[in-house]
This record gives structure tokens, C-alpha cells and sequence, in this order.
């Protein structure tokens, strides 16, 4: 039987010769989702994380970087900008939430965004970064070209999410959105994240001893 092989999403796709300024990212779930999707870090396929308990549904496509992680420089750089103490990035991939005028029916697809701000969440005390982009070449959001761009309201939407999408009313929040920024705060904190996953997986994308996830998976 011929084996073929798929790249992992997180270890085995590069994230473009034009990132920071143009970057492929990997959907996870999409605004039509009921249930939250994520990718499994060892098999590199989508997994249930959970079904969306309450009534809030993800306003853009949302997924992450490849080759990127939000450890020691991510959270120095958060705390840098926010004047908080931040003990740790989130041990994730770079977050990213794509705007794009057309419908997205379905996740785990690839699609090229063009970085334009995000905001900088802080999750029990840990950097968890939101980049906001467009989809490259979008009939409509391709104008937008900084965060500034962008309705408060849309942004407000953006922010409502991530701040409740967790919590019932009556728990406490843990989360934090301590500044919205624009594009090349953006790029920052995606050359950062590339520079974590440089320190933690080493340049040839090799998985360290101790770490589960494969560059690549089987596929029968």
C-alpha cells in the first residue's frame, strides 16, 4: 500500500518568503462553527476542542501561524508594550483572525492574510496575542490597511469574543485586552513568535526530545 504523507499544519508549512508583511495561515474554525475546533499538536489533524457552550460565535475565519510559538520573547514583548507583568506566552502558535468579504464554508485550509494590527490579550497572566489580517487579494478588505482602518465596532466584536467566549456571567474573567495595536506592532510580534519557535524547535523545524508533535503525517 503506497503511504503518502501530509505536512503538519504547525511544524511542516512554512509561513511565507514575505512574512512578517504577507503570511500563510492555517484555519481552524470559521464563523459558521458551533464547535471549536484545534489542531492536535501531535497528529497535526483537527480535534473538538469543545462545543461553543454559550451563544458567542467567532466573528472572522480564526486559526495560526505556522512555525510561530508565543513563549519567553512573545511575553517580554507583551510586557514591554502593556507595562504588565507577564509571566509566559500561552505555549501556542500565533493566533490570527482573517477577515475576507467571501464565506469560508469549512477549517483546515491554508490561506495567504496580509497582517494589519491585533490586539494583546493576556490570558491568567499569560501572552496570547491576536493578530488581526485580511485575506490577500479580498475584493473589499484589501483597503484596510492598518488596524486604524478598521470600525471600532468591528474591532469591539473582536474583543467581545475573545473576552467571553469562556466565561458565564457570573464567573470571573481572566482574560485581558490591555491595548489594540496596528500593523507594524504586528509584525513585532510575529517576528517574535518566529523567534521562539527558532529557540524551542531549532531552524530545520526538527521536533526537540520531549516535544510529541510530528513534522509530518501519515496518510493511507
Amino acid at each position: 500500500m503506497t503511504m503518502h504523507y501530509r505536512a503538519h499544519p504547525w511544524h511542516g508549512i512554512d509561513p511565507g518568503m514575505e512574512s512578517p508583511s504577507v503570511i500563510t495561515a492555517f484555519i481552524e474554525i470559521v464563523p459558521s462553527d458551533t464547535v471549536k475546533y484545534e489542531i492536535d499538536k501531535e497528529s497535526g489533524y483537527l480535534k473538538i476542542d469543545r462545543p461553543q457552550k454559550y451563544s458567542n460565535m467567532i466573528p472572522t475565519l480564526y486559526g495560526f501561524i505556522p512555525r510561530t510559538y508565543c513563549a519567553e520573547s512573545v511575553a517580554a514583548y507583551a510586557a514591554l508594550k502593556s507595562g504588565k507583568k507577564v509571566a509566559r506566552g500561552d505555549g501556542d502558535p500565533l493566533d490570527i483572525c482573517v477577515l475576507s468579504e467571501r464565506t469560508v464554508t469549512h477549517g483546515d485550509i491554508l490561506l495567504q492574510a496580509v497582517p494589519i494590527g491585533g490586539f494583546r490579550l493576556l490570558d491568567g497572566g499569560e501572552a496570547d496575542d491576536k493578530i488581526i489580517a485580511v485575506m490577500k487579494g479580498d475584493e473589499f478588505y484589501r483597503q484596510w490597511r492598518d488596524v486604524s482602518d478598521c470600525p471600532p465596532s468591528y474591532i469591539d466584536r473582536l474583543k467581545h469574543y475573545f473576552l467571553t467566549y469562556k466565561h458565564l456571567p457570573s464567573e470571573q474573567n481572566v482574560c485581558e485586552i490591555t491595548d489594540v495595536y496596528g500593523r507594524d506592532e504586528a509584525h513585532e510580534v510575529i517576528r517574535c513568535s518566529m523567534l521562539d519557535y527558532k529557540n524551542h524547535f531549532g531552524d530545520n523545524c526538527a521536533i526537540k526530545p520531549g516535544k510529541s508533535a510530528t513534522p509530518m503525517v501519515a496518510v493511507k
